[in-house]
């Protein structure tokens, strides 16, 4: 099933009506339809053996949690039958030793799917699948399934107390608009909006029908368009003897590809499910505004990021040895630069996890570890930086300085693109050592013509494509400004919004019928 097409969108008419009709006549039931539409989307999507793998995943996490909270319970009492402090003693190592084994013994069982589910995936080979928009079910797996893994470590860490209805925490998991592209939301900020009964109102509603068409408009007009040129470089043109002018255009475009096909995916998803009343978890945040790697990671799939910062990075900074290795270190170097160090192991091998969740290759866990590397690595130099930049005329709020980082943060991003784009870590090795040895030896059309592209003077960006990328960039800057764009949008007289959504909707129809993918064959290049 399609994200932009007829069919999900007579899906998504038919579960908000039947959830909205339930809400007016049994408001507490209303979580009810909902849940069955989720069920019977991703039953749509992946068939019954997708659906049976998600519900028993569901139900081990849930079983789970429970058992640790009982186990929990239990040892508790136990201690309190006694007055004795060695057999409180006892009690206690032995609850938590039987805590310990059912925690790990869930963790293990759901983690050895995920990686089957990857391994055995396509999903994740660059353009490898029929589309990337194609709501695959390895990819819906990883999302669904880390969502239940925090409310399990949640669990075991004792931060609530489990949901003991399995229906309500089902929904939780297996919510729709969440399930193939995140964002990867908590526990304890959805399960109370998915169960509490919701009306329809007219400002969330026309909020939500604002951003699923900008959304649209990213999809449509923009990474739809550039599916043409990324695929020339890395399905068509990509090779050991690939020029360095061609392997850097490919990354940058790919970087604008990238941004507008998945931001554009969260932004329907969300904007669908601000439809239902229900505000999920923001997933990207202006990324070609970062100032650094690190700040870029704070923008970029950001709930993703969340999580691995609160169930990876965290259990390692804060584990005995790295705490012994910070206090020896604290006694050699400055405490700023202690930290820095200490936080060396654990960034690396985070985002190493972080490659491997995007895909289980070699290339993704070189890309992971390049970031973790990079990020440290800044971190050490942090105070270096500081005290070259007065000298250069560089202070803290000049706008040189924002621009320099701005610059910096965005070509460090694309050198990581490298391991992520091309096929393979040798081809991605090939085209980095082209591109840092050859960039200027053949011009870009020259090197497109040799891949069998004719680009005239827009090399891919149609002239849609191009007025789409305006927009966008203008509302990322109203949005990095702290400006509510679409609160600014609807609060236009009704000329001004009936002039921007067709202007929006001229750009999607031309671009759609400029697209090759969608049979607008030579149409691409008109107006390049």
């Amino acid at each position: 099933m399609e994200l932009i097409s007829l069919k999900y969108l007579a899906f998504l008419a038919l579960v908000l009506t039947t959830y909205y009709a339930v809400g007016h006549r049994a408001p507490t039931l209303q979580w009810v339809a909902l849940l069955a539409g989720s069920l019977a989307f991703y039953a749509l999507l992946g068939g019954w053996a997708a659906l049976g793998l998600m519900i028993v995943i569901a139900l081990v996490t849930w079983v789970g949690s429970l058992l640790l909270y009982r186990i929990e319970q239990n040892g508790k009492a136990a201690r309190k039958a006694t007055d004795v402090r060695d057999k409180k003693l006892k009690i206690t190592r032995v609850f938590r030793h039987r805590r310990r084994l059912v925690f790990a013994c869930t963790l293990a069982l759901c983690l050895a799917e995920l990686v089957y589910f990857k391994v055995r995936s396509d999903s994740y080979a660059y353009l490898g699948a029929p589309t990337l928009r194609g709501m695959l079910v390895p990819l819906g797996l990883s999302f669904y399934l880390l969502q239940a893994l925090g409310y399990l470590i949640d669990s075991y860490r004792g931060r609530y107390v489990p949901q003991g209805n399995f229906a309500r925490y089902l929904l939780f998991v297996s919510y729709f608009p969440q399930i193939a592209y995140g964002p990867i939301n908590r526990y304890e900020d959805l399960l109370g909006q998915l169960t509490e009964p919701h009306r329809p109102g007219g400002i969330h509603v026309e909020r939500g029908l604002l951003r699923m068409g900008f959304g649209a408009l990213k999809i449509l007009a923009i990474s739809n368009v550039l599916s043409n040129a990324v695929s020339t470089v890395f399905l068509e043109a990509a090779g050991p003897n690939i020029s360095g002018s061609l392997a850097i255009y490919g990354v940058m475009v790919y970087a604008v590809y990238a941004y507008a096909e998945f931001s554009g995916v969260i932004d329907i998803m969300e904007g669908i499910s601000e439809l239902f009343g229900i505000r999920m978890a923001p997933n990207y945040r202006q990324p070609f505004f970062a100032t650094s790697l690190t700040d870029f990671w704070g923008r970029w799939h950001v709930t993703l990021i969340t999580w691995m910062n609160d169930y990876v990075y965290e259990p390692l900074l804060t584990c005995k040895p790295v705490l012994r290795l910070g206090t020896s270190l604290r006694t050699r170097f400055a405490a700023r630069t202690a930290r820095a160090i200490v936080a060396c192991v654990p960034t690396v091998l985070t985002f190493v996890l972080v490659g491997l969740w995007y895909g289980m290759e070699p290339r993704y866990a070189v890309w992971g570890l390049y970031n973790g590397l990079v990020i440290t690595l800044g971190a050490l130099l942090a105070p270096l930086f500081g005290k070259l930049a007065d000298p250069l005329g560089m202070g803290r709020t000049s706008r040189r300085l924002y621009a320099f980082r701005l610059v910096r943060t965005f070509l460090l991003v694309c050198v990581g693109r490298f391991f992520e784009c091309f096929g393979s870590l040798s081809l991605a090795w090939h085209a980095l050592g082209n591109a840092l040895g050859g960039a200027f030896a053949t011009s870009v059309p020259a090197a497109l013509g040799k891949a069998g592209a004719v680009y005239a003077s827009g090399w891919g960006f149609t002239v849609p494509t191009i007025l789409a990328c305006i927009i966008v960039l203008a509302a990322d800057v109203a949005l990095e400004r702290g400006v509510d764009v679409r609160a600014t949008v609807l609060g236009w007289r009704l000329p001004a919004r009936v002039a921007l959504y067709a202007l929006v909707i001229v750009l999607m129809g031309c671009a759609a019928a400029l697209d090759t993918t969608n049979g607008g064959g030579d149409l691409l290049y008109a107006f390049s």
